[in-house]
Formats: C-alpha cells, structure tokens, sequence
C-alpha cells in the first residue's frame, strides 16, 4: 500500500484571488488557508534539471506529493491529474503538473523519469536531498512517514503521505486544494475557477 493519510480539510476549499506571501497571516476577509500552503523550492527534475517555484511564475503549478513505489493513491491521483488536464484541452496549457517524491532515497533522477512517463506528457517529477523534500514537505505541510510492513526485509518500507492536490497561482501563491478521490471532470471544474477565460 502507498500513503493513506489523506490530509483534506473538505471537498471545496477554494481561496479566492492572490494570497499574502506563505507564513503569514491572510488579510481580513482572505480566506484562511491563503498562506498556509506552499513556498521557495529547488530540486531536481527528472531530466537532471535543477528547477525553483520561480522558474513556473506566469503559469499554475498542479502540485502532488507522491513516490514511485506508491501501489495505490499515487497512480490513481496522477491519473487523474493527466485526465483533468486533458479535458481542459488547451486552457491547460498554463497549468504545469508537478509530481514532488515523498521518498527521495530510492526516487532518483532515473527513477522518476522512468515513472513520470506513465503519466501526461507535461508531467514534471521532481526530487532532491532529503533536507531538500523535508524543506518542501513542510512548506506545502505536508504528512510523510516510513512504515514498515511486517513483511518484508529489513529496509522495506512504504511511505504513508498526505494525497492533497495543490493549486498555485501565476504568482506562486495558493489558491485551493482538492482532495484525493475527487474525479477528473471534478478536478477540471475546479481548474476552471481559478484559470483566464479562453
């Protein structure tokens, strides 16, 4: 099994405009998740490039937090990621999907690049050091832990991580999260929110 811990606050937490930057309090009347979520990174994608959140200012960053050996939440949130993004057809084309490793030991470069190609062609997965997906994981708080299975040698383990999707803005800010188990025409509903009027 892949994570299981599915960190949502509910089906509809959709933040309204620009948020103020991560870590600080949101504006009277702003809705209240608008800097909770998200900050600076830089990792490494997985064509060796090193890539920052800056890098992806001007369009939406689609963020999901996941690993390769993940047997369930993982594909099944990818795919319908790469759904969403399809039925918008080419309003997506301002949005960029990122698959972020929540197990950065065994997700190398080669690794996720084998991955990532099961998924939309646009799909960029991003790993880094430890320090690195620590970082990132709590900016964007997100939930990872090591479980051991008792089956199994003794370095099997699997990861159990939160399954939230992350909207960010143009401007690197947050703007809504949906939850695991929300189906693709669901998804591109929501999308069609946030992204300019064709």
């Amino acid at each position: 099994m892949g994570g299981s811990i599915a960190r949502a606050h509910g089906p509809d937490l959709h933040a309204a405009g620009t948020g103020p930057s991560p870590g600080t309090a949101p504006a009277p009347g702003a809705d209240p998740l608008a800097g909770r979520f998200g900050g600076p990174f830089t990792l490494t994608a997985h064509d060796g490039r090193r890539l920052s959140d800056t890098d992806f200012r001007g369009r939406f960053m689609l963020v999901y937090f996941g690993y390769t050996t993940c047997e369930d939440l993982c594909p099944l949130d990818l795919a319908v990621i790469e759904a969403a993004l399809k039925e918008l057809g080419p309003a997506a084309n301002i949005v960029q999907p990122l698959f972020v490793t929540v197990d950065p030991a065994r997700d190398t470069v080669p690794v996720m690049a084998a991955y990532v190609a099961n998924f939309h062609p646009r799909l960029i997965g991003l790993t880094g050091s430890e320090p690195e997906i620590a970082a990132v994981a709590r900016a964007y708080k997100v939930h990872r832990r090591k479980v051991r299975p008792a089956a199994g040698g003794p370095k099997a383990y699997i990861v159990d991580h939160g399954s939230l999707t992350y909207l960010m803005g143009p401007d690197g800010q947050f703007r809504t999260l949906v939850p695991h188990k929300t189906e693709a025409a669901a998804m591109a509903a929501v999308l069609r929110r946030y992204l300019p009027a064709s």
